[in-house]
């Protein structure tokens, strides 16, 4: 088969709603990444509340990711581009919101609500629409993908979104250097603007396929999975990877800057990303003939072993290297995670237990704010090296429980 005709087969797989709702995540990611990488700092340093900044960015990372569960219904219920627009505006609206606690004309309106309050309110806001972004984009690429193209689509998608998590924290920080830390999520607002008018202009609804989801359906099924013990411990530890995870966002920024003295730190929070868009494939393919999970076992104890090296070597290399080998763990367990949800699922229900794919990352993000913030107050200035291996502590900790969930509860291969 000629270049050409490999082209040709390659663009006929795609709508050019596909290519268009994969364009907007990629600048969604942008700015949620870009707003991420600071957001901990913004909080605790110009908003001032420092001693729970870790548990209120927390708290905004677990909406998002939990209430996908119920934001299906609304995609079927209004469509995917009233929905997405709808996310985008919220963004544009949520994110300003944020930003204008750290602007000066706003904190008459701040001072007047209460910091603690104002900050929980917005950060609820901006986080409602950010949890209508992944059923959207996530149901676009199914419903605009062949058969034959469908595992490409969704690789490109994950593709786009581990870029936008490498790009969006180094444009965060050319903003923060330039204009300030509270323009950061300025620029986030206006890219969601951007993006709202992108949405109306040119994205098209995919081909309508009656959706049946309603509330009730949906309680129904959180009733149903959550009284499968088996699935929902296998949750509870896989959790214990992201507890892990989320302290790039939440604990490494103030690492950076008050331990190794480097202002940079936006450049320590995208090495994972960047890192996972090289290692993804290589990794996948030398560890494909373990089975799932054994294969999440061993991503576990390397990304566990990473926080050794932070804790032991407090300079940014060691950092950046500490980061990498998570990340070297990350790519070996993550696509064998979604192998697994799908083999627990009874006969007929695969769709049902998918969409809590993401109640690990909702759940690790909630217990890593506290986590982050204990660390940070007790140790970040007497002994940061602790603050490390308690990491690393508890990522070992989901691996013992993760081998003791295999030999006791996880189904016999056959």
């Amino acid at each position: 088969m000629s270049i050409a005709q490999r082209i040709s087969e390659f663009r006929s797989g795609f709508s050019s709603t596909f290519w268009i709702a994969n364009t907007l995540e990629l600048f969604e990611r942008l700015a949620f990444y870009g707003s991420k990488a600071i957001l901990v700092k913004f909080v605790a340093e110009r908003v001032g509340l420092h001693e729970e900044a870790g548990k209120l960015t927390g708290l905004f990372s677990f909406v998002i990711y939990f209430l996908p569960i119920v934001a299906g219904v609304l995609v079927d219920k209004y469509g995917f581009r009233k929905t997405l627009m709808s996310c985008f505006l919220i963004f544009c609206v949520g994110y300003f919101l944020i930003g204008m606690a750290g602007l000066e004309f706003g904190q008459d309106v701040v001072n007047a609500i209460g910091k603690r309050t104002y900050i929980i309110g917005v950060l609820l806001l901006t986080a409602v629409g950010g949890s209508l972004i992944k059923p959207c984009i996530v149901g676009t690429v199914a419903k605009t993908t062949t058969p034959d193209s469908k595992a490409l689509g969704y690789s490109i998608y994950y593709t786009l979104v581990n870029l936008g998590g490498a790009i969006g924290p180094i444009l965060a920080l050319s903003i923060r250097e330039n204009l300030g830390i509270e323009y950061v999520l300025i620029m986030s607002s206006i890219t969601s603007l951007f993006l709202l008018i992108g949405t109306f202009l040119f994205f098209k609804e995919p081909e309508e396929i009656a959706g049946d989801r309603t509330f009730a359906k949906v309680f129904r099924d959180m009733a149903m999975v959550f009284s499968n013990f088996r699935f929902i411990s296998f949750l509870v530890i896989y959790s214990g990877f992201w507890l892990m995870f989320w302290q790039i966002f939440y604990l490494v920024p103030f690492y950076g800057t008050d331990v190794l003295g480097f202002e940079e730190f936006e450049i320590l929070e995208a090495v994972d990303a960047a890192c996972i868009l090289l290692l993804t494939v290589p990794i996948a393919m030398i560890v494909k003939r373990l089975q799932p999970i054994p294969a999440m076992t061993l991503g576990f104890i390397i990304a566990s072993s990473s926080w050794l090296l932070m804790g032991a070597v407090p300079t940014v290399l060691a950092a950046i290297l500490s980061i990498a080998i998570f990340a070297i763990g990350e790519a070996t367990q993550a696509p064998r995670f979604y192998e697994y949800v799908a083999s627990l699922a009874p006969k007929g229900q695969v769709g049902t237990f998918m969409g809590f794919a993401f109640l690990p990352v909702a759940i690790g993000s909630l217990g890593a704010g506290a986590v982050a913030d204990w660390l940070r107050l007790s140790y970040l200035s007497s002994n940061p090296a602790m603050m490390w291996y308690i990491v690393a502590g508890l990522g070992f900790t989901s691996t013992l429980l993760m081998i003791l969930y295999n030999m006791t509860l996880a189904p016999k291969q056959s």
